[in-house]
């Protein structure tokens, strides 16, 4: 997608355009700023597998200058990215302004070849640097228990992106049957693409009838509810960003909706980001601690963990299998705890041995 919308940003490049840079800037991005602001520089900035990227450096009618991160994606699947990613930020900004960049607007370039959809928001010069534990995790923490879905129930109001793959977050009053339609989608597009396996589909069967409504109606016990938090849901280090200038920490490439606020932490239980250091989600259960019965809280980071793994399973094909056999065994460690099978129709483990490995740590992607 990014290769065939960078051939015809480059060969659709106006050769005596009145600004500096390599990166040519569709009219329908500038409408969007007030008149006669002057666009300065446009260059490809940043590097991603499903969109392309540029920074757009921009002065004002009064002169005063500032700059923004342009992100474009085609065909109408390009739209849902980006009109997602922009209702999710800007979700996030209101409840939280210290944590996101400010997200600006989003809309359809005039050129019609290929079709193409573009997000912009504020750009922010940052550091290289895995996020302060601390930093990160007060804020989240806040932002978990500050926010408030605007219907009282789980989902969001629009289509979400977890990488290229659109999430399934249409409004559920109860967690349980919300949780098990986000998972479900995944795992049907996981046998699309990766193929069918049937130990895995055995399992998913059971933990989807056995596992969750154990876990997830327990939260509802002896009074308890579960409140629905927005999430950023795909929160791994390179989702995030330390100011230069300030030292703030940010993040950012939402997926958000209105989820159980333990979601959101379950995302760094994978191995493939380094924000599986224990750190991050000790420091995340001091400031937020576990929902009742608390015993079962890592089981219950291990259930949705399945839900990352299986997705990350679609979006990076060539890595699929070492990450399915990982949410495979997770599941019948799950299996085995609260919905055993009979001795004779437990699926094998796969051994540690045997399971494939990734051929490289987590790609960044904008």
């Amino acid at each position: 997608m990014s290769d065939a919308l960078q051939t015809s940003v480059d060969s659709s490049r106006v050769m005596n355009a009145s600004y500096e840079g390599n990166f040519r800037v569709d009219e329908s991005v500038l409408e969007n700023f007030p008149t006669e602001t002057k666009l300065l520089s446009a260059s490809r900035f940043g590097t991603s597998e499903w969109t392309v990227t540029a920074r757009l450096h921009l002065q004002y009618a009064d002169g005063a200058e500032d700059q923004y991160f342009l992100k474009s994606a085609t065909d109408r699947h390009g739209r849902t990215l980006m009109e997602g990613e922009f209702n999710a930020m800007c979700e996030l900004y209101k409840s939280s302004r210290d944590l996101v960049p400010k997200p600006h607007s989003w809309g359809k370039y005039k050129f019609e070849e290929p079709e193409t959809y573009f997000f912009v928001s504020q750009y922010v010069d940052m550091r290289e640097e895995m996020p302060n534990p601390d930093d990160l995790c007060e804020k989240l923490a806040q932002l978990h228990r500050e926010s408030h879905s605007p219907t009282n129930q789980f989902g969001f109001h629009i289509t979400t992106c977890q990488g290229r793959i659109a999430q399934s977050v249409a409004w559920e009053d109860d967690w349980t049957v919300f949780f098990i339609k986000l998972l479900q989608h995944v795992i049907v597009l996981d046998f699309e693409a990766n193929g069918t396996w049937d130990d895995l589909d055995k399992a998913e069967k059971r933990l989807i009838s056995g596992v969750v409504p154990r876990l997830l109606d327990a939260l509802k016990q002896d009074g308890h509810k579960v409140k629905p938090c927005l999430i950023h849901a795909d929160l791994w280090e390179g989702n995030t960003g330390t100011s230069s200038s300030t030292g703030q920490v940010y993040i950012y490439d939402a997926a958000a909706f209105y989820a159980h606020n333990e979601m959101e932490v379950a995302n760094w239980r994978g191995y493939y980001n380094k924000i599986s250091d224990k750190v991050y989600t000790e420091t995340y259960l001091k400031y937020y601690g576990p929902s009742e019965p608390k015993d079962e809280w890592d089981d219950r980071n291990r259930l949705y963990s399945i839900y990352y793994n299986v997705i990350y399973s679609v979006n990076h094909l060539s890595q699929g299998k070492a990450i399915r056999q990982l949410a495979y065994n997770d599941m019948l460690y799950l299996i085995d705890k609260y919905a055993p099978f009979a001795e004779d129709e437990r699926p094998f483990q796969v051994e540690k041995s045997q399971m494939a490995t990734l051929s490289s740590k987590r790609d960044h992607t904008l």
